[in-house]
């Protein structure tokens, strides 16, 4: 026999090996796709008999219920929807609160409960963020901004028939990072003079440098003159401060002339004469309620008496 009738019967063989092995993995595919397709079948026949179903969450509302200079705290309102015949427990809860794809926070709630059979519930879950932890980290994000974030949150559920289950859901807002205001005395304005006991109004010039507006409910607050208190007060005040912008306030104070020593007469010669304040101011937002600070050290102001007191009562010379 020569070489090529040698290599004919080689080739036939290898192509009939070949094609046996590809018969037996047809065969075996179509063994597995029938064992699936078995499997699948009888899943959803138990499933229809016995009303086994996959649950459902969906996040609902975003919520921050206290915020001030230094955190937020956040609570995450995920409504979950069991509609099987028995209570499927929640695992785990994973979540991730990030910004422009960086992270602010994230953390693990283990055995976060049960959900009753064909019921619902509400899972509430908190976070808190720490500003100085952001800040500290991204650089370019400024006190006095709003940042875009995204909640990220996996439930992990065991759920009979299908085991265990995640449910990813995604929620995205903005959140401030609230900067106090600042704050001087612009001048103080007699209304009665006397050494035992003046009535003054204080001419409050407030700087908004947040990105949002501030609506101001009432403030708190404590003057020095040269060291010397001169008295405080809480007292409710309406005004808005446009973000970004300067709005101007009278607030009243009385004090005793007499206790403020040689400042007095630098007053009354209508010198600038050194002052101190701080307080807080209650404040309404886009994002809820504040309770911010304001302070100034080492300020300077000037008295301005009525006519009736021997004083120039015009406001040309209003710094």
């Amino acid at each position: 026999m020569s070489s090529c009738d040698n290599s004919d019967v080689v080739e036939r063989e290898v192509k009939d090996r070949g094609d046996k092995d590809e018969k037996k993995d047809e065969e075996k595919g179509g063994f597995l796709d029938k064992v699936k397709d078995f499997i699948q079948d009888i899943g959803e026949k138990i499933e229809e008999a016995v009303g086994f179903g996959k649950p459902t969450a969906d996040v609902t509302g975003i919520h921050i219920p206290h915020i001030n200079l230094e955190k937020a705290d956040i609570v995450v309102d995920v409504l979950v929807k069991n509609p099987n015949p028995v209570p499927i427990p929640l695992i785990d809860i994973n979540y991730l609160i990030e910004s422009d794809g960086r992270k602010l926070v994230s953390g693990l709630i283990p055995d976060a409960g049960t959900i009753n059979a064909h019921g619902s519930e509400t899972v509430k879950i908190p976070v808190c963020l720490i500003y100085d932890d952001i800040k500290n980290t991204y650089d370019d994000i400024k006190p006095g901004s709003i940042i875009p974030y995204r909640v990220k949150v996996d439930l992990i559920v065991d759920v009979p028939v299908f085991g265990r289950l995640t449910l990813p859901l995604e929620k995205t807002g903005e959140i401030p990072i609230p900067y106090k205001p600042d704050i001087d005395i612009e001048k103080i304005h007699f209304d009665k003079f006397s050494f035992e006991e003046t009535i003054a109004t204080l001419h409050l010039k407030l700087e908004n440098k947040n990105d949002f507006d501030l609506g101001l409910n009432d403030l708190d607050y404590e003057v020095w003159l040269c060291d010397v208190s001169i008295g405080g007060a809480d007292m409710t005040k309406s005004a808005k401060i446009e973000k970004n912008g300067i709005s101007y306030i009278d607030i009243p104070i009385t004090f005793r002339p007499k206790d403020c020593g040689s400042a007095l007469w630098d007053m009354i010669r209508g010198r600038g004469t050194g002052y101190s304040m701080k307080g807080n101011i209650n404040v309404d937002t886009p994002f809820g309620a504040m309770k911010l600070p304001i302070s100034k050290e080492g300020g300077t102001t000037r008295l301005k008496k009525n006519k009736e007191d021997g004083g120039d009562d015009d406001d040309d010379d209003e710094e």
